[in-house]
């Protein structure tokens, strides 16, 4: 029986084989994405990919392909990615997303929606009937607005509660904003939802990434799914 991070490692390697020579990649955040990072390091340390530049999703991720060799450029140089490799934290029937849960979602959010193939890959424990059934949407707020911001998630029918780190204090994102984590329950209306945060000015961004998805690789003990986004 495959670990949990052999698993993440056959689904990395199954997406990094969509990476083509010449491609502008966009680098995820997270356990699963950094199989992915070290993938594509390999194989363009191999000589098997030319001419790649990757867009990292978060100042970890950058430091890990930076130390992995992988060449990088910003939005400044290259405002389209060809690909993007993320992982998720919840993946419902429709492809649609929880993430954040590294609190990289603003970032991630970027790079996802300048992309024109996004491919998530996670391992089987991700898949779920409904979003929020099994993780907690995060939240960006600026810190300034974070309290009212918290009474409107409760107000909405969540248990909010701010991230903090391991270390002691609040967990500040690569934007020096806060999380918060807005335990719905399985979500009835993503759609209404996310319509709901993203008219609140103190919401920054929030993890519900809906209709983002091309492609989900899901890798579990009997194999791997290549699921796709029915398009109609």
């Amino acid at each position: 029986m495959p670990t949990q991070d052999e698993l993440k490692q056959q689904a990395a390697n199954r997406a990094v084989e969509f990476v083509e020579s010449g491609m502008v990649v966009g680098l995820g955040s997270g356990s699963t994405s950094n199989f992915a990072v070290q993938r594509i390091a390999e194989r363009i340390n191999s000589g098997e990919l030319e001419n790649i530049v990757g867009i990292p999703s978060s100042a970890r991720t950058a430091e890990l392909a930076t130390e992995l060799g992988i060449p990088l450029v910003s939005f400044d140089e290259h405002q389209q990615i060809d690909i993007t490799i993320d992982g998720a934290d919840e993946v419902d029937p429709d492809l649609n997303l929880i993430k954040g849960g590294g609190g990289a979602l603003l970032r991630e959010k970027v790079v996802a929606q300048a992309s024109r193939q996004n491919i998530i890959i996670v391992d089987g424990s991700k898949l779920s009937a409904r979003l929020g059934t099994n993780w907690s949407l995060p939240v960006e707020v600026i810190p300034f607005a974070a309290k009212t911001e918290a009474c409107f998630l409760e107000a909405l029918g969540a248990a909010v509660s701010i991230r903090s780190r391991d270390e002691g204090g609040y967990f500040n994102t690569d934007q020096n904003n806060l999380i918060l984590d807005a335990d719905f329950g399985p979500l009835s209306d993503p759609v209404k939802l996310a319509a709901q945060l993203n008219a609140r000015a103190g919401i920054v961004e929030h993890g519900l990434f809906l209709e983002l998805a091309s492609d989900v690789i899901v890798a579990e003990s009997n194999g791997i799914q290549h699921l796709k986004r029915n398009e109609t």
